[in-house]
């Protein structure tokens, strides 16, 4: 088979809890423990699960934007987390996000057309002030806004405007993979679809591979090639899109899809009603992290950790029960 595009092996990332009379380092907290996935050319890989599971400091720590604890990521053969300034920098190129709030994303003091335009300076790909401001133009009409867009401020345009120019932002150094970071999930309903469709084409228009992140599994169900569960700092559950929607295989999986609604009132759902609050991630439980919730769990569950196996071809679950 040929090599994914992106492979994220045992990715890790502690962030330190301090306290004390000298804020010493007295704990972790684990935001993301141990999670492996992989990402195909042209493909939607869709990462969902609460909030405070782990997904947007798993797509950070991927770009290094934040810097792992431990693990590897690798891009088209080439480990990111081993690479020096430099090296980074040239795969930077290719790797680009879509931040979740289009609010807090874009610099205010800039105008539209400095915030497009600053990745072509910054990697040097106008060689002329015309190729600049042409790109700049071709990437707002890309997205669907207008060239005299380039000339306003941030303040001046709507939350789905906004992060329209997020992604003309993103689609300036013509990258390969593109880090979704729930890019609708501060928008309209109706907003959403709009953008959503924009991603779509885009897609289809320059070849672009998404990850995904989201907590709306029926946002994630239109975009996404192939599904990844995240609970608790670990993926728990990988299908393609029909398969896990159809037939889910984890009980976290299942829970979530309880709670989707169906448009159709004549179709009924069972409602799966979780017990409790999400474990603290500083102290996570032992064994399997869902056991304290699960409706399955049994004396098992408490002390021993299920693998992220292989239950059917392209399909993994981290349950003892999963068949």
């Amino acid at each position: 088979m040929a090599e994914p595009l992106l492979r994220v092996e045992n990715l890790v990332k502690h962030f330190p809890v301090k306290g004390g009379f000298f804020s010493r380092e007295v704990d972790h907290v684990r935001a993301v423990d141990g999670v492996s996935l992989h990402i195909d050319a042209g493909e939607t890989l869709g990462l969902v699960g609460e909030s405070g599971c782990g997904k947007s400091t798993s797509g950070r720590c991927i770009l290094r934007l934040i810097e792992p604890t431990s693990g590897e990521v690798w891009f088209e053969g080439k480990n990111v987390t081993a690479m020096q300034a430099d090296a980074l920098r040239l795969v930077r190129r290719d790797m680009q996000i879509i931040f979740q709030d289009p609010y807090a994303s874009l610099n205010p003091r800039m105008t539209v057309g400095a915030i497009v335009g600053e990745a072509l300076t910054i990697h040097a790909l106008a060689d002329t002030a015309k190729a600049y401001d042409d790109r700049v133009v071709d990437l707002l009409e890309t997205v669907g806004l207008h060239a005299d867009h380039r000339l306003r401020y941030p303040h001046e345009f709507s939350g789905g405007q906004r992060q329209r120019i997020g992604i003309a932002r993103a689609l300036a150094v013509s990258p390969k993979l593109i880090i979704c970071d729930e890019p609708v999930s501060a928008l309209d309903v109706s907003v959403q679809a709009q953008v959503i469709n924009l991603l779509e084409d885009l897609q289809q228009k320059f070849n672009l591979t998404y990850l995904f992140v989201a907590h709306d599994l029926s946002v994630v169900e239109h975009i996404s090639t192939r599904v990844a569960v995240m609970y608790l700092g670990r993926i728990v559950e990988i299908a393609s899109a029909r398969d896990l929607y159809t037939a889910p295989k984890h009980p976290y999986t299942e829970a979530l899809l309880s709670a989707v609604p169906i448009p159709d009132p004549k179709v009924k759902r069972k409602r799966i009603v979780l017990e409790g609050d999400v474990p603290n991630p500083i102290k996570p439980p032992a064994g399997c992290h869902f056991h304290p919730r699960c409706p399955r769990a049994e004396e098992r569950c408490k002390s021993e950790a299920p693998l992220l196996r292989e239950i059917a071809p392209g399909r993994v679950s981290a349950c003892h029960f999963s068949a």
